[in-house]
C-alpha cells in the first residue's frame, strides 16, 4: 500500500487527541483511559516555566517536563545551536573517530566533575548511562584480576532506568515483574526516607543516615566482597519522593566502597545540572564517586544525550595494548546534541542558574512547607529545586493509603485535577503516595506561590474525597 504524503499536519486539538489515541503508544501510560473517551493531553508550545496545550490553555511546568528543562522552554539559542551544527555535520559516530562538539563537551564536563572524573562516555539517555556504568565496572574488575566482582548494590524504591541491566538495579518491584528474569546480581538496601525511618532513628537524622549506609556494608559482607563490583546511589533519590542524603551518609558510603574495593556510582540523571544548585550534586555534597551517570538537564531537553563519566583510574586498563571497551551506541555523543549541550551550559554560566537555585532554594522549601497545615500532607522533603510532598491518611500515626485508596487518590483524581488547575507535576505511588515538584531552574517566588496555591486547593479537595 502506498502512503499518502501528509502535507497539512493536523492542528485541530480534538483531531490531534484522536490521532494520538489511535496511533501513538505513550510511555508508562494506561491507554484504557483514552479508549474509553478520555482526551489525550496534547502539549504544543512552551515558554519559560510554562507549557501550552493544543487548546491554548497554559500550565506551570512543575516538573521541568520530566526533570529535564532546566533552562526553561522556548530558548531559541538552543534551537539555533542545533541548526548550526546540523548544517555543518549532522552525524558521525564516536566509534574510533571523534568530532569537535563531542570533544569540546567531554572536556567541559570533565571540568565540572569532582576529583579525577575525566573520561566521558556518551550515550543517548540516562538508562543507557547506567547500563554503561555497570558494564564498565564488570570489565574493569576482570581486567584488574578480580573477575568474580560483578554484583551491584542499590536502594529500595530507587529508579535507575528501563534497560535490562538498569532495570535490575532499579528497586521498584512493580516496574520489574513483567520483564523477569532480569540480569542477575543486583541487590537492594534501605533508602534514606527519614520520614519512614525505623522508630529508634526518628529523632536522629544523622544516626539514621549512618544506619542506612551501614546496611550497604552489611550487604557487601553478606554477598561476599569478592563478588560486589559497585554501589549505585542517587545523591537525592527520586522515586519514593525525593530522599535527600542525611548528614554524613554519602561520605560513609564512600568509606564503605573504599574499604571493600567497590566502585561508587552516583546516578545524577536527575540531580545533575543545577537541580541541587551545582552542575553535579556530588560536588555540592562534597563526595567524589568513581563514576557519574547523567543525562536529562545536560541539554535542558532540547536534544537527547546522556553520559557516563569515569575516573582516570577506571580508564587506566584501557590505555594499553589491545584492550578496549566493547560497548557503544549509534547516537551516543551525537554532534547536534553535543552542540546543544554546549549552548545550554553557556546559559547556565551566563545566567548563573546554579546560583539562582542556591539563592532561592530556602524560599522554595518554605513556600511548600506552608502545605503542612493540611491534614493530607505528612512530609515535605527535598533539596535545591527538587521536592516531594508525601500524602497520608493520618498525620499523627503517619498511616499511608492502601492500594485502592492510592489508586483512587492519585490516578483517579490528583493527577488530572492538578493538571486541570494549571499545574503539571507528578502524583506518584512508587513507594508511598507523593506529589513531586522539580520546576525549571528559572522560576522564582511568584512561581512558588502559584504552585502552593494550586496544590493547596487540589489537595484540600482530595481530602474531602477520601
Amino acid at each position: 500500500m502506498t502512503a499518502t504524503p501528509q502535507t497539512n499536519p493536523v492542528t485541530d486539538a480534538a483531531a490531534l487527541s484522536d490521532s494520538a489515541r489511535d496511533h501513538l503508544w505513550m510511555h508508562f501510560t494506561r491507554h484504557s483511559v483514552y479508549e474509553q473517551g478520555g482526551r489525550v493531553p496534547v502539549i504544543v508550545r512552551g515558554e519559560g516555566p510554562y507549557i501550552y496545550d493544543a487548546e491554548g490553555r497554559r500550565y506551570l511546568d512543575g516538573l521541568s517536563g520530566l526533570f529535564v528543562v532546566q533552562a526553561g522552554h522556548g530558548r531559541t539559542e538552543l534551537a539555533e545551536a542545533a541548526a548550526r551544527q546540523a548544517s555543518e555535520l549532522a552525524f558521525f559516530p564516536l566509534w574510533s573517530y571523534a568530532h569537535p562538539s563531542a570533544i569540546a563537551l567531554a572536556e567541559r564536563l570533565a571540568g565540572y566533575t569532582p576529583g579525577d572524573l575525566n573520561r566521558v562516555f556518551f550515550t543517548t539517555g540516562g538508562g543507557e548511562a547506567v547500563e554503561t556504568a555497570w558494564k564498565l565496572a564488570k570489565q574493569y574488575f576482570k581486567l584488574t584480576g578480580q573477575p568474580t566482582k560483578y554484583k551491584v548494590i542499590s536502594r529500595a524504591v530507587a529508579y535507575h532506568g528501563t534497560p535490562q541491566g538498569a532495570l535490575s538495579i532499579t528497586g521498584i518491584p512493580a516496574a520489574k515483574s513483567m520483564f523477569e528474569p532480569l540480569v542477575p546480581g543486583a541487590h537492594k538496601v534501605p533508602n534514606t526516607n527519614f520520614y519512614r525511618a525505623p522508630a529508634q532513628w526518628r529523632d536522629d537524622y544523622k544516626g539514621f543516615g549512618r544506619w542506612a549506609a551501614d546496611r550497604i556494608a552489611e550487604a557487601i559482607e553478606f554477598e561476599g566482597p569478592e563478588t560486589v563490583a559497585a554501589v549505585f546511589v542517587e545523591p537525592v533519590q527520586n522515586s519514593g519522593g525525593c530522599f535527600p542524603p542525611p548528614p554524613g551518609y554519602l561520605e560513609r558510603v564512600r568509606e564503605i566502597c573504599d574499604a571493600y574495593d567497590v566502585l561508587m556510582v552516583a546516578d545524577e540523571v536527575i540531580t545533575g545540572f543545577g537541580r541541587i544548585g551545582d552542575m553535579f550534586a556530588s560536588r555540592r555534597y562534597g563526595v567524589t564517586p568513581d563514576m557519574i551517570t547523567c543525562a536529562k538537564g545536560l541539554t535542558s531537553g532540547y536534544s537527547p544525550i546522556g553520559a557516563m563519566i569515569a575516573s582516570d583510574r577506571l580508564f587506566e586498563p584501557f590505555r594499553h595494548g589491545t584492550t578496549y571497551f566493547p560497548h557503544g551506541y549509534t547516537f551516543g555523543g551525537h554532534p547536534v546534541s553535543a552542540a546543544v549541550a554546549m549552548a545550554n551550559l553557556d546559559i547556565f554560566e551566563r545566567e548563573d542558574l546554579n546560583g539562582h537555585v542556591r539563592r532561592n532554594e530556602d524560599a522554595f522549601r518554605q513556600t511548600l512547607e506552608k502545605l503542612l497545615d493540611l491534614p493530607i500532607v505528612g512530609d515535605v522533603r527535598g533539596d535545591g529545586y527538587f521536592y516531594g510532598i508525601e500524602l497520608v491518611k493520618d498525620k499523627t500515626t503517619r498511616e499511608t493509603f492502601d492500594d485502592d485508596e492510592s489508586e483512587r487518590l492519585l490516578r483517579g483524581f490528583l493527577s488530572k485535577a492538578l493538571f486541570d488547575a494549571g499545574l503539571y507535576c507528578r502524583a506518584d505511588d512508587r513507594g508511598d503516595p507523593v506529589v513531586q515538584l522539580a520546576p525549571p531552574l528559572v522560576v522564582d517566588q511568584s512561581h512558588f506561590d502559584e504552585m502552593e496555591q494550586i496544590l493547596r486547593s487540589v489537595l484540600s479537595e482530595a481530602w474531602t474525597r477520601l
